[in-house]
C-alpha cells in the first residue's frame, strides 16, 4: 500500500526532531525542496548522501504507436527526471524485505 509523504509530514518531522517552530520547520522544508528543484531545472544532478541521486536526462524525439489504433504518433524530445538509489538505500530496502519474509 502506497504512503504519500507530504510537505506537512516533512515539516512535522523536522519540528519533532530538531525542535524548530512549526513555521520555521515548514520554511526549512520549502527551502530545501526549492533548492533541489532549482538545481534540477538548471540541469545539475542532486545527490543526497545515503539516499540517492536525482538527475535530469534529455530524451530524444521518436515515433511512438497508439496501442489501440496502431497509428504512429510523434513523441517530442523532452527532459525527464530520473532517480538512482544509493547502495545504502537499496540495502535498507532489501533488509526490510527479508525481515518481512521471515516474519
Amino acid at each position: 500500500m502506497a504512503t504519500t509523504i507530504t510537505r506537512a509530514h516533512l515539516a512535522e518531522a523536522v519540528y519533532q526532531e530538531v525542535g524548530l517552530s512549526r513555521n520555521e520547520s515548514a520554511e526549512l522544508v520549502e527551502s530545501v525542496l526549492d533548492a533541489i528543484a532549482t538545481s534540477l531545472v538548471e540541469g545539475e544532478a542532486v545527490k543526497i548522501s545515503s539516499f540517492g541521486t536525482f538527475a535530469v536526462r534529455q530524451k530524444g524525439g521518436r515515433v511512438g504507436r497508439n496501442p489501440k489504433t496502431g497509428e504512429e504518433v510523434p513523441i517530442e524530445p523532452r527532459r525527464v527526471l530520473v532517480f538512482r538509489p544509493s547502495h545504502v538505500l537499496k540495502d535498507q530496502i532489501n533488509a526490510g524485505l527479508s525481515r518481512r519474509a521471515k516474519g
